[in-house]
């Protein structure tokens, strides 16, 4: 199992804080679409997480599935979801 650190996501509008991610990544290394970082979670062949650049402090990505609506992702650090995913930059095309 791999441990992957995200750095960067996509989003239709980069600009929109409550748009949804289609891509996760860490250029030059790798990007994958959201589907295919959940699926790697759900089948346990790789863990994903976030750190904050300023206090280090590491948030790991997990999969929300919510009733009629379809799954997605956020981090969660100390038993506390938050949205570290949101606030990382663009990845390059």
């Amino acid at each position: 199992m791999a441990d992957c650190q995200v750095t960067c996501i996509t989003k239709p509008h980069p600009n929109s804080s409550h748009e949804h991610i289609t891509h996760l990544g860490n250029p030059p290394k790798w990007k994958w679409t959201r589907e295919q970082v959940i699926a790697s979670i759900d089948a346990k062949t790789n863990t994903f997480f976030v750190k904050d650049p300023r206090t280090g402090q590491r948030s790991e990505v997990g999969v929300v599935r919510p009733a009629g609506r379809p799954a997605y992702l956020r981090t969660y650090a100390d038993g506390n979801w938050n949205d570290n995913l949101l606030s990382l930059n663009q990845c390059p095309i």
